[in-house]
């Protein structure tokens, strides 16, 4: 895998020109379509071959290139439903923040993969769940989809969610993919209208990242701009936060843009090592049934004990000295820091 390089680093540049700004998030997203584009968790040779972004220019830098570089049946890296859960925590931590919750990371995921199957959602629990939404790459995106989305928000039912899907489905324009994502979440805040803020701001940025992800053509989005738009870096020459509704959002969407995707390139580096390291134990694991398990963790955040028995028909004993054997193979950690209740991941 290559490093970044240099120049297209957040910080690399040495000035602050909002074309730099754009060029640093246009190199930093092709980077990622490459990763997404790699089959079989082989991430080695992402970047090679990649779509030329040296003559992107200005305020354009070219990110566009969907369906060039797809890998060999269009088939994802076998760590990237990880990758997108754990991008999903990321995002619901920093929007459980915004709405001022008091959910940090470690509640947010006890409450998912802990709570009871009839257990209501907590407000931060209901934040996650939204963007847990984007490991689901067969649902197709219609107002329908849009209104469960909403409801994890509590937006009003009178919001027009055949509008807002309208939104992202739009493909004649001819603007870059960045651009199009920042447009759109701006344009869907109009749409929202009288919800809360802090609502009406979260489902903007999840917007953006929808969009992002039709015009690259992935093959679900990935959580990325609410990860980073809280950062302190991103603030803006008042201190605040940058938001849809700001005069200038297009270029904040850029900077946390690129930061976001340097951010889960680094991210992905490491689930890949973790992953290729849990699928060559895997043929030494003796419990029957454990690639079940296998499979689970290579496509969630964590993984409970006790879903991990009932998804694979294992027993309590059977489930727990499995865990214990990858753990002591160096495959999966343990990600709780509790002697009870565990959740094990890559």
């Amino acid at each position: 895998m290559c490093p970044d390089t240099q120049w297209a680093k957040v910080g690399g540049v040495q000035h602050d020109a909002a074309s730099a700004h754009f060029f640093a998030a246009g190199a930093s997203l092709a980077r990622l379509d490459q990763l997404l584009r790699c089959p079989g968790g082989d991430i080695s040779r992402a970047g090679i071959g990649s779509a030329d972004v040296s003559r992107a220019d200005g305020r354009a830098a070219d990110a566009s290139s969907p369906g060039k570089n797809f890998g060999e049946g269009g088939l994802e890296p076998v760590f990237a439903g990880a990758l997108r859960q754990r991008l999903a925590l990321r995002a619901a931590t920093a929007c459980a923040a915004i709405a001022r919750l008091r959910e940090d990371e470690g509640a947010l995921r006890d409450a998912e993969h802990l709570a009871g199957f009839d257990a209501a959602p907590t407000p931060g629990g209901r934040l996650h769940r939204l963007w847990r939404l984007f490991t689901t790459p067969s649902v197709r995106l219609d107002a329908r989809v849009v209104r469960v989305a909403a409801d994890c928000l509590d937006l009003p039912p009178a919001i027009d969610c055949e509008a807002l899907a309208a939104l992202v489905d739009e493909r004649s324009t001819a603007e870059n993919p960045l651009n199009a994502a920042a447009r759109v979440s701006a344009l869907a805040l109009g749409v929202i209208g009288d919800a809360a803020q802090f609502d009406a701001e979260i489902f903007a940025l999840w917007f953006a990242d929808l969009v992002l992800a039709r015009r690259l053509a992935w093959q679900a989005p990935l959580p990325l701009l609410a990860t980073t738009i809280t950062h302190p870096s991103m603030r803006t020459a008042t201190g605040r936060r940058p938001r849809p509704s700001d005069a200038d959002w297009d270029l904040s969407a850029a900077r946390a843009m690129a930061r976001a995707a340097q951010e889960s390139y680094a991210l992905a580096t490491e689930l890949s090592r973790r992953s290729n390291i849990l699928l060559s134990v895997a043929p030494k694991l003796r419990a029957k049934k454990a690639a079940r398990v296998v499979d689970l963790l290579l496509a969630d955040d964590c993984v409970s004990p006790t879903r991990a028995a009932t998804s694979a028909g294992l027993s309590d004993r059977a489930t727990r000295r499995l865990f214990d054997r990858l753990m002591a193979l160096g495959a999966v950690r343990e990600l709780s820091g509790r002697a009870n209740f565990r959740l094990y991941g890559l």
